[in-house]
């Protein structure tokens, strides 16, 4: 399954042959981005979306030099789940 993950104001949002797959939200709270809320269209469940969305985020905040704060349980998850982003995550509003 290829999921296509772009950014808007925001958001992620994911596709998967150009159907909306799901989505995450987030603020940016000065340089802190704060993750508050993942989705996932219910046919797309358990194929990586949510992934994609979580993955391309840190990937692009990471770049930018910015710490992140999940408060999302599913973006708290993943991130558990892969310690090569713990790096980025701060336990609190800074």
């Amino acid at each position: 399954m290829d999921v296509t993950v772009t950014k808007a104001d925001g958001r992620y949002e994911a596709r998967v042959d150009d159907r909306p797959a799901g989505l995450m939200d987030y603020r940016d709270e000065n340089r802190l981005m704060v993750i508050t809320h993942t989705e996932v269209a219910p046919e797309f469940e358990g194929h990586g979306v949510g992934g994609a969305l979580v993955r391309t985020a840190l990937d692009e905040w990471r770049k930018e030099g910015r710490r992140v704060l999940p408060l999302c349980p599913f973006a708290k998850a993943w991130i558990e789940r892969h310690p090569e982003y713990a790096d980025l995550v701060t336990g609190s509003h800074s």
